[in-house]
């Protein structure tokens, strides 16, 4: 994100023959940085937590009475992740506690 530094206002992206820019929508300043903008923000993905296997072995996370889809053991450990927007419930993540299955349910 990139603000204009005559009136501080937020640029946006605009396409301007073959390559795309950042203007100011309220100055009209323009840049030529934006294609570096884009595609650092293009390579920037969103991380969802998953524990690893190795991490399951110290058995401090919650458990819960859940039933495996995999092999029906009825207790499983249990992590909370947003992997959405704030304003949207969160996801809940399953392990099996015998075969550790890793699943999730989205609340």
């Amino acid at each position: 994100m990139k603000f204009c530094p005559k009136c501080g206002m937020m640029m946006v992206p605009v396409k301007k023959e073959n390559s795309i820019i950042l203007r100011c929508p309220k100055c009209g300043f323009e840049t030529k940085e934006a294609d570096k903008e884009l595609s650092r923000v293009r390579r920037e993905k969103e991380k969802v937590i998953v524990i690893e296997k190795k991490a399951q072995e110290i058995r401090t996370l919650p458990k819960a009475r859940v039933e495996c889809p995999r092999c029906g053991h009825t207790e499983a450990f249990y992590w909370i992740v947003q992997t959405r927007g704030a304003d949207e419930s969160s996801t809940q993540f399953f392990r099996c506690a015998k075969c550790g299955y890793t699943w999730r349910e989205v609340s």
